[in-house]
């Protein structure tokens, strides 16, 4: 008949052998252990192959209405050295102590102080071996002193033995299903990358199949990329809405500063940079002594209450970085195989990264051709050139041969350009001249007349908008900047800009950057900016209509355009360019100019420059019937009305009196009236601001009584 300790031995053999649930298995251990053994505590240390690190693996009170919580970090891998544990391991056989003996040499050790409070007085430690091997301590405490024969202490190690095998079971079986979750995580995240492309769903995803292996309440997983003015931006952030650790994780805005309103986030993130590089878990008196270093770690620290940080580097490589952070207000949140399964996640969710990177840069990219093509499209449906057809000016006066071999210079460069030059010049053909001979050729020259829309809704054509910016938002809409990208961008008529957007205007050149209207992404733009007047932007920022940072900032190359009547000698060559062309889109015979026509064409002022030219060839081209254009509808007429040239000599005047004489005919023909539908301006074809600095110049004053 067995012996009560063979019946013990068996029972526990028994239990060993076919019970795979750990408190299952350790409750029947310790309660048949009990019988033979009173004890008021168990405690099981478990060792590292190296017998270099000690963690928790189980601890029970009796007797106790509650147990004290445990001390931070152990149940998970702490060192041996400098802790009671090495006695024990400097001497592995069964042992009987007091806590008053160990904390002579280690006063500060808490679990005895703890023990020391609830009464315990002794101590028996009993050596877990396999094989030889000593892979841990089974510590039994109790309020009376035990009396242990040599036979007990032989039965002890024998139970040793056997619990030294259920706790490698019970490691084995835990292994064995963490590595299962794992399978199902990578499965689960597996399969979130092949179904979903949009950021904030597809990390979620991450973040809740994550929530099922390892619990935290807050995952960051923050990206560094090149040419970024921070250093780190929100990915993607979620946390827990309540203490639950049930809670469903909320997204976090990506933009938000984690409440460093007056800190400076990006030299805290370049501090915290050194910890990132690295995988780490910082908990409890290791996380307050990072938080006390870093200032950023010290701001969770109190303002979140975090405890626990778990750092995991996704990557690390010249064009950026990205690394995942998950944090706990619990000292005890994350254990080392937690770190482990999150460092075996990096490769799948840097291969997230990389296809949502690709995938936002087609949309973006796709989006952007659309937007090309429609205004391309748009373009060749509305523009028309005053160059020829191969791009080139048309004359040799010294004027046009200066404004060439200046554009020659500074096309290959990504200079800014500011063409100034009266209405009609030709602005637009300089601006598609440089855009053409630089390198940025191969993308589209996005251009914006900024006084021909309304001053709110200019914003929204420079940098785009949100869908509900404003009133009639009905979806996003990109922006010319955003368009231009990669490109150039004309900004015609830049003088009319309003000073408020004169500064968002300066940003995106100095910052080369800006946000949409209702946006709060910083976007960014490699856009080659060209702007072009026909104001003196000097006189308007001394007069305070125009930002004199702005003016500097636009004015590093000048080229100035000479208006017609100071190049005379291109009347004929433009002449015969725009006949040609005039006649062949009009479905008209080609017709020539009498010798006494083209004199008086080329001694007339032409306040409209190239521009009215070219009406006033159609006009003549659609109402010609000879083999002779007729000019008699051209406001010049009279002067072309004279006969002989030797006539017509006789009677030119001096240009400025022929300026003068057409803007009053002008202004006798519309009462008056410089501006609007039935004025002067629209009949001589030039701005309204254009004609009053003519007039101003010219001496003529507005007739009284009229608009």
């Amino acid at each position: 008949m067995p012996t009560n300790d063979e019946t013990l031995l068996l029972h526990l053999n028994e239990a060993i052998a076919t019970i795979r649930d750990k408190d299952s298995l350790f409750k029947v251990v310790t309660t048949k252990l009990r019988l033979i053994f009173p004890f008021d505590l168990i405690g099981i240390n478990v060792f590292d192959e190296e017998v270099q690190q000690k963690r928790l693996f189980l601890r029970d009170y009796y007797g106790v209405d509650e147990a004290p919580p445990l001390p931070p970090g152990a149940d998970y891998f702490s060192p041996i050295a400098g802790s009671p544990i090495e006695k024990l391991v400097a001497d592995p056989r069964v042992q009987q102590f007091t806590p008053q003996q160990y904390l002579a040499d280690y006063p500060e050790y808490a679990a005895y102080k703890k023990m020391t409070h609830l009464g315990i007085t002794h101590l028996t430690a009993v050596p877990l071996h396999i094989a030889g091997r000593l892979t841990g301590f089974m510590t039994l405490a109790s309020r009376r002193t035990p009396h242990f024969t040599a036979a007990d202490e032989k039965l002890l190690e024998k139970i040793g033995s056997l619990i030294a095998i259920a706790v490698a079971n019970t490691l084995a079986f835990e292994e064995v299903a963490r590595r299962e979750q794992e399978r199902t995580l990578q499965l689960n995240i597996t399969n979130a990358l092949l179904s979903i492309k949009q950021r904030e769903p597809l990390f979620r995803a991450v973040a809740e199949a994550l929530s099922q292996v390892v619990r935290f309440d807050y995952f960051g997983l923050r990206v560094q990329r090149a040419g970024r003015q921070e250093p780190f931006e929100g990915f993607a952030e979620f946390a827990r809405s309540a203490e639950s650790p049930d809670a469903p994780l909320l997204a976090l805005d990506p933009n938000r500063q984690h409440g460093l309103n007056q800190l400076d986030t990006s030299a805290m993130y370049q501090q915290l940079n050194e910890l990132l590089q690295n995988p780490g878990l910082f908990a409890a008196d290791d996380f307050r002594a990072q938080a006390q270093r870093y200032p950023l770690l010290r701001h969770v620290y109190e303002e979140y209450g975090t405890r626990a940080m778990l750092i995991v580097p996704i990557w690390q490589r010249p064009d950026g970085a990205a690394v995942l952070m998950l944090a706990s207000p619990n000292p005890t949140a994350f254990r080392p195989e937690d770190l482990a399964t999150v460092v075996s996640l990096a490769p799948q969710i840097a291969l997230a990264l990389e296809n949502l990177f690709a995938f936002e840069q087609i949309e973006e990219l796709k989006a952007q051709v659309e937007e090309e093509r429609t205004y391309l499209v748009g373009e060749i449906n509305t523009s028309a050139r005053f160059g020829a057809d191969s791009g080139t000016f048309i004359g040799s006066s010294p004027a046009l041969q200066l404004v060439e071999r200046r554009i020659s210079l500074v096309a290959p460069t990504d200079t800014t350009v500011l063409i100034s030059g009266e209405t009609g010049t030709g602005k637009e053909l300089v601006a598609r001249e440089l855009h053409n001979a630089s390198p940025r050729r191969a993308r589209a020259l996005i251009k914006l007349n900024c006084a021909a829309l309304p001053a709110q809704l200019i914003e929204s054509e420079l940098f785009g908008h949100e869908k509900g910016a404003f009133t009639g938002a009905v979806e996003r809409r990109i922006g010319k900047f955003e368009l231009a990208n990669g490109g150039s961008i004309f900004l015609d008529e830049i003088g009319e800009l309003p000073l408020d957007l004169q500064a968002k205007l300066l940003r995106v050149l100095q910052e080369r950057e800006f946000e949409r209207l209702g946006g709060t992404k910083v976007l960014h733009s490699d856009a080659r900016v060209i702007a072009a007047t026909n104001r003196v932007l000097a006189d308007e920022v001394a007069a305070g209509r125009f930002r004199a940072d702005l003016y500097y900032r636009l004015n590093v190359f000048p080229i100035e355009l000479a208006p017609l009547r100071e190049r005379r000698e291109d009347i004929e060559p433009l002449l015969r360019h725009f006949i040609q062309r005039l006649s062949k889109r009009l479905g008209k015979p080609i017709r020539q100019v009498r010798p006494t026509d083209l004199a008086a064409l080329q001694a007339y002022s032409w306040p409209g420059n190239i521009r009215e030219l070219e009406h006033v060839l159609e006009q003549a081209i659609i109402v010609s019937q000879g083999p002779f254009l007729e000019f008699a509808g051209f406001a010049g007429a009279p002067l072309l009305a004279a006969a002989p040239a030797a006539q017509v000599a006789m009677t030119i005047k001096t240009l400025k009196e022929q300026e003068r004489d057409h803007i009053l005919a002008a202004l006798q023909q519309t009462g008056g009236r410089v501006s609007g539908a039935q004025g002067a301006a629209l009949l001589l074809d030039i701005n309204p601001k254009t004609l009053e600095a003519r007039m101003k110049k010219l001496g003529i004053r507005r007739m009284v009584g009229v608009g």
